[in-house]
């Protein structure tokens, strides 16, 4: 609002709605008694003429702060387990969540803040330029869990290492004394993915290990993507030894598809996941993978997003928890190490 402009009052609206000010004010305030029509007609005077500073001082008052967390497709493994972390820490901080699937309706963000909403988490959401300046206007905070594009200065967000648990997965199966390892990823512009795969990158650069162009592919963090990817993998004419996945999901389905094959895991074939979901410690056999710790990462975006709704200041605009390899029964020394060597290649 430029310095010298008049802030619009009830009145204002009450006068361009044709209602009386205590009608206004029971809009405001979420009263029941207000006909559906004149409250329809008041709420969208409300939405032209931004009038969202008396709800927010209203819900700023209550004693439980409510947190809309948001998220977008489908309620994964990944996703709920976040979502444990930030109802867990809401419970501890007594504050309360609210859980919907990301909106892009008209006034979306001020009707969450009209609903009393004091700042929202978004669980790998992808946010514009015009979604920030909505969200801007409303004042509403925003704090973005395991963000899709890189981290923005005026976003707030919490991720963890990616690179350095593509890195780990990696060295841990050269360790093996595989040397054809593949990457099967999730989305190429994801920039955990982007980070995942450099990770995988440079461990094998490190040991001198060559990377072909079809040994990397990108896709999609989904079951599917692991079926459809580890099938194209097979079929190469130099197949890999092992294949690090994106996350979990994938990592199943690139293992039914060897399966199908006739292939054992890990006798045959070595797999890594990324995640540690409930999936890992239940597939066959149990899957060695990259843990991201999802419950903690959900946990620092409640408190953050709890004190950026508090008007506090954040250390950092974006956090990063430590990631881990946790080794289970899905990767075993190279089939190649176990290869006898044939007279010619002693001589050699």
């Amino acid at each position: 609002m430029p310095p010298n402009a008049r802030r619009t009052t009830l009145a204002d609206i009450a006068q361009a709605a044709g209602v009386s000010v205590a009608t206004v004010s029971k809009v405001v305030n979420d009263r029941g008694d207000v006909a559906p029509q004149t409250r329809a007609r008041v709420q969208e005077l409300l939405h032209q003429h931004d009038y969202l500073a008396p709800v927010f001082r209203h819900t700023k008052a209550k004693t439980s702060p409510v947190i809309e967390v948001q998220f977008q497709g489908s309620l994964k493994s990944y996703v709920a387990e976040a979502l444990e972390g930030i109802i867990d820490s809401a419970a501890e901080a007594g504050a309360s969540v609210a859980i919907s699937k990301a909106s892009r309706a008209p006034h979306w963000a001020r009707d969450l803040v009209s609903a009393g909403r004091r700042a929202l988490i978004a669980v790998t959401s992808v946010y514009t330029a015009a979604h920030l300046k909505e969200l801007a206007r409303a004042g509403l905070p925003l704090v973005v869990l395991d963000p899709l594009h890189l981290p923005d200065s005026r976003v707030n967000s919490v991720g963890a290492t990616n690179f350095a648990g593509g890195l780990t997965a990696t060295q841990h199966l050269l360790s093996l004394g595989h040397r054809r390892i593949a990457y099967l990823g999730g989305p190429a512009m994801a920039v955990c993915n982007q980070a995942r795969m450099h990770g995988y990158r440079a461990a094998m650069e490190a040991e001198g290990a060559p990377v072909p162009a079809a040994y990397v592919r990108p896709g999609e963090f989904s079951y599917r993507n692991g079926l459809l990817g580890a099938a194209a993998l097979l079929d190469l004419e130099e197949p890999p030894t092992a294949i690090f996945t994106g996350n979990d999901e994938i990592a199943l389905g690139a293992i039914e598809t060897a399966r199908a094959r006739g292939l054992r895991i890990p006798e045959d074939l070595s797999m890594v996941g990324f995640d540690d979901t409930h999936l890992a410690q239940m597939a066959s056999p149990p899957l060695t993978t990259v843990r991201q710790p999802l419950r903690e990462m959900g946990g620092a975006a409640l408190r953050t997003a709890l004190r950026l709704a508090n008007g506090e200041k954040v250390e950092s605009h974006h956090i990063e928890l430590a990631t881990e390899l946790v080794v289970r029964a899905s990767t075993a020394p190279s089939a190649d190490l176990k290869r006898p060597t044939m007279c010619s290649e002693r001589s050699a």
